[in-house]
């Protein structure tokens, strides 16, 4: 099993930023997809970014220009930088990661960081 660990969330007032990180373990990992998802209250699960291993990423038009994902390869991690956060930013934050792992397929998430952004 793939075991992600987040950190990085908190309170936060609008116009402030954050910095969200993600580290997968476990041995053997070829890691395909990594990204955040966040979900506020009452609502769906939505995506923010992706970032694939070829280099390319993906962003909600919501974020696009004030969040940037990241990868670090070597060390199986994943960050959004979010800056210029507003309210509606407000949500729980979850990582994803997608890849193969001894010749399995797996798609692991994290438990979820809670981002407050309030004045």
């Amino acid at each position: 099993q793939v075991q992600l660990v987040e950190s990085g969330g908190g309170l936060v007032q609008p116009g402030g930023s954050l910095r969200l990180s993600c580290t997968a373990s476990g041995s053997s990992l070829s890691i395909a997809a990594m990204g955040w998802y966040r979900q506020a209250p009452g609502k769906q699960r939505d995506l923010v970014a992706t970032a694939s291993s070829g280099g390319s990423t993906n962003y909600a038009d919501s974020v696009k220009g004030r969040f940037t994902i990241s990868r670090d390869n070597a060390k199986n991690t994943v960050y959004l930088q979010m800056n210029s956060l507003k309210p509606e930013d407000t949500g729980v934050y979850f990582c994803n990661v997608r890849g193969v792992r001894n010749l399995r397929i797996f798609n692991s998430w994290g438990q979820g960081t809670q981002v407050t952004v309030s004045s």
